[in-house]
C-alpha cells in the first residue's frame, strides 16, 4: 500500500522513510494473513469475544498503515511545494497523475493479485491515496489555514454523519458509497465493484498531513520539530482516552468491560476502520507522531533497512504481493487445500514466521531498485511514480 515519495534524493527525510518502512512491513504482516489465514474472517470492527489476542493485535498493527501512508502523503506534497531551495512550486499537476496513475494500477496491477480469490472489483487503499491526491491537488489552491481546518472538521464531523444512507438506485447512493458507506458501487455486471475503503474521512487525513508539512520545513530544527510531534501524538492519545474512555464520540461501537483484562482492553482499542471513526485516526495518528519523533534520534542497521523499503514504496508494495501469490501457488499445488477449499497455516505465529521471512527475501530486490531509482531518476521520469 503506497504514496509515491516526493521529496528529492538529496534532501530526503529519513524518519519519513523509515516510518513508511516500518507500516510497510505491518502491511506485508496484514496480507500475509490475508493470503495464509484468511479461513479465520476478520470483521470490522473485530468481535473480541470470539477473535484471539493475538489476531487481534496482528490486525492491530495493519491499522497504522492506511492513516500513517495518507498522511505522510500529504505532508510530502506540502514538501514538494516548499522545496528546500526556497519558493513555491504548486503540487497540483504532481498530485493529480500521480492520483491518477494509482488508481489505474489499483484496478489493474493489484486487481489481478486478488482475482483468484476475489471475483469482485475492490477498490481499497491504493485507490483511496490515489482519489485523495486527486482530490488535494484542487484544494491546495484554498488557504493553507482553511486547509487544516477542513481537515479537522473532516475527521473530527464524519461521525456525525452516520444517520445518513442511501438504498441502492436511490439518488446519492453513488456517491455517498464512495465517500462513507462502504458497499456495491456496481453490484450486478461482469465485474461487480465494490468500495472497501470510503474516501471522505481520508481527505480529512491527507488534508491535515499537508497542513502539518511545516513540521519538516527547512526552517524547523530538529529540537523542535520532535517537540511539536510528541506534543501532537500525546494530544491526540489524551483526546482519545477522554472520547473513548466516557463511551462519549468518535466511535460507533461502545467499548464494554470483558471476562478478562486484555479483552477488555481490546474492546477499548477496537476502532471502525471502513471508514476510520475519529477515535482510529486518533489512535493510529497518535502513535504515528510519537514513532516519527522517535525515528529522528535512531540509528541503526533495522532502522536502516526500513528506510530502503520507505524510500521506494510502489516497487515494494507491488512486489511483495506478487511474491506472495506465487508462493501461495506453489503451496497450494505441493499441499493441496487443508482449510477448505484455500491452503492456509494453522497457527498466527507462522503468519508472523512468514513475514519475516518475505521482508528478508525482499529486502536485496528492494535495495538494488531503490539505489537505481534514486540515481537516475532525475533521468527516467517513470521512476518517480515508485
Amino acid at each position: 500500500m503506497t504514496e509515491n515519495q516526493i521529496v528529492d534524493a538529496k534532501s530526503r527525510i529519513a524518519s519519513i522513510d523509515i516510518m513508511r518502512g516500518l507500516v510497510i512491513v505491518f502491511m506485508m504482516l496484514d496480507h500475509v494473513r490475508e493470503r495464509f489465514f484468511l479461513h479465520v474472517p476478520v470483521s470490522d470492527p473485530m468481535d473480541v469475544e470470539v477473535i484471539s489476542e493475538l489476531l487481534f493485535f496482528n490486525r492491530s498493527l495493519a491499522h497504522l498503515c492506511a492513516p500513517i501512508f495518507i498522511f505522510l502523503t500529504g505532508m510530502s506534497a506540502w514538501l514538494y511545494a516548499h522545496p528546500a531551495g526556497g519558493g513555491f512550486k504548486s503540487p497540483s499537476g504532481f498530485l493529480f497523475k500521480r492520483g491518477l496513475f494509482l488508481i489505474l494500477i489499483e484496478i489493474s496491477v493489484i486487481y489481478l493479485v486478488w482475482i483468484s480469490t476475489f471475483s469482485t472489483l475492490y477498490l481499497q487503499v491504493i485507490w483511496a491515496i490515489g482519489l485523495c491526491m486527486i482530490v488535494l491537488a484542487a484544494l491546495v489552491k484554498l488557504n493553507y489555514w482553511m486547509i487544516g481546518a477542513l481537515g479537522l472538521i473532516i475527521v473530527g464531523g464524519h461521525n456525525l454523519l452516520s444517520p445518513i444512507s442511501f438504498q441502492p438506485g436511490e439518488v446519492g447512493h453513488s456517491i455517498w458509497t464512495i465517500l462513507h458507506d462502504r458497499g456495491f458501487l456496481l453490484e450486478d455486471g461482469p465485474i461487480p465493484i465494490k468500495i472497501s475503503y470510503p474516501v471522505l474521512p481520508w481527505i480529512g487525513v491527507i488534508l491535515l498531513g499537508y497542513f502539518a508539512g511545516p513540521i519538516y520545513g527547512r526552517a524547523m530544527d530538529l529540537i523542535t520539530r520532535r517537540k511539536i510531534l510528541i506534543a501532537l501524538g500525546v494530544c491526540c492519545l489524551l483526546l482519545l482516552l477522554v472520547l473513548r474512555g466516557f463511551n462519549l464520540y468518535g466511535e460507533t461501537l461502545p467499548w464494554t468491560i470483558q471476562e478478562t483484562t486484555i479483552r477488555t482492553l481490546m474492546s477499548f482499542f477496537n476502532y471502525t476502520k471502513y471508514p476510520p471513526s475519529l477515535n482510529f485516526v486518533l489512535m493510529t495518528l497518535g502513535v504515528g507522531l510519537l514513532l516519527l519523533a522517535w525515528f529522528e534520534v535512531m540509528n541503526n542497521r533495522v532502522m536502516d533497512a526500513l528506510e530502503v523499503y520507505g524510500s521506494v514504496p510502489m516497487f515494494i508494495y507491488i512486489l511483495h504481493l506478487y511474491a506472495l501469490l506465487l508462493v501461495y501457488g506453489l503451496l497450494f499445488a505441493f499441499y493441496g487445500p487443508n482449510q477448505g477449499e484455500r491452503f492456509g497455516f494453522d497457527y498466527v505465529w507462522q503468519v508472523w514466521l512468514a513475514t519475516i521471512i518475505l521482508a528478508a527475501v525482499l529486502y536485496y530486490p528492494t535495495k538494488v531498485f531503490a539505489a537505481y531509482k534514486h540515481r537516475e531518476k532525475r533521468n527516467k521520469a517513470w521512476l518517480s511514480y515508485f
